[in-house]
């Protein structure tokens, strides 16, 4: 059986993305659904699971409008899925096709968020677990939810020096930022093409080849 002739480019980039959407929305509900916000689940001293939401684009960072912020999603997914459409029916290598796919997926995972999560559930609280509520019946409105993180790594928890300028005698934690499975993937993605892909990366076109 020639797996090849069905597992086509196409295929396995649809397959993929469905994956970690699925993957991402089933933590992220779960989460929201069970925890209380800023609640946290101790795994071990460096991993924990801690509940927040942001309003920004990956990793907590929030950079101007919500909805601009919004919007800009939609079109640079919507122009990234057009153009691994168009690399997947040439001979480009499966695993430019994988990185591509990992990142749009980790973007319409967290877009999927702001898009829905404000419309389908009430606030979470620190004192109240949130619940599905019905479209329409949330606490934000359309491409105005917030988006959900939980994983959290601190590998490294000591303090700076006293003798260190400004914050001496502070805590210092090495990796803080808490985040979710969408960024992990867009994270590894973007990593994997900047280290194996960069002559594919210095060729991108979204016009179609003859």
């Amino acid at each position: 059986m020639n797996v090849s002739r069905y597992l086509t480019k196409g295929r396995m980039a649809i397959i993929l993305i469905m994956a970690i959407l699925i993957i991402d929305q089933l933590i992220k509900v779960w989460v929201k659904t069970n925890m209380c916000l800023h609640e946290s689940i101790h795994v071990t001293d460096w991993f924990y699971i801690t509940f927040i939401e942001n309003n920004g684009m990956a990793y907590g960072m929030q950079i101007g409008s919500k909805l601009l912020l919004s919007i800009f999603r939609i079109v640079a997914i919507s122009l990234l899925s057009y153009y691994i459409w168009l690399q997947s029916k040439t001979n480009v290598r499966w695993g430019y096709l994988i990185c591509l796919s990992m990142v749009l997926a980790g973007a319409a995972g967290n877009l999927i968020d702001c898009m829905f999560y404000g419309l389908c559930f009430d606030a979470s609280t620190p004192y109240e677990i949130s619940q599905f509520v019905g479209l329409g019946n949330g606490y934000e409105s359309f491409l105005m939810g917030r988006v959900v993180d939980m994983f959290y790594f601190p590998l490294i928890v000591t303090s700076y020096p006293d003798w260190f300028p400004i914050v001496g005698g502070d805590e210092f934690i090495f990796f803080s930022p808490v985040f979710n499975f969408a960024d992990a993937s867009i994270s590894v993605g973007v990593v994997a093409l900047l280290l194996f892909y960069r002559k594919e990366i210095s060729h991108i076109s979204i016009k179609r080849e003859a």
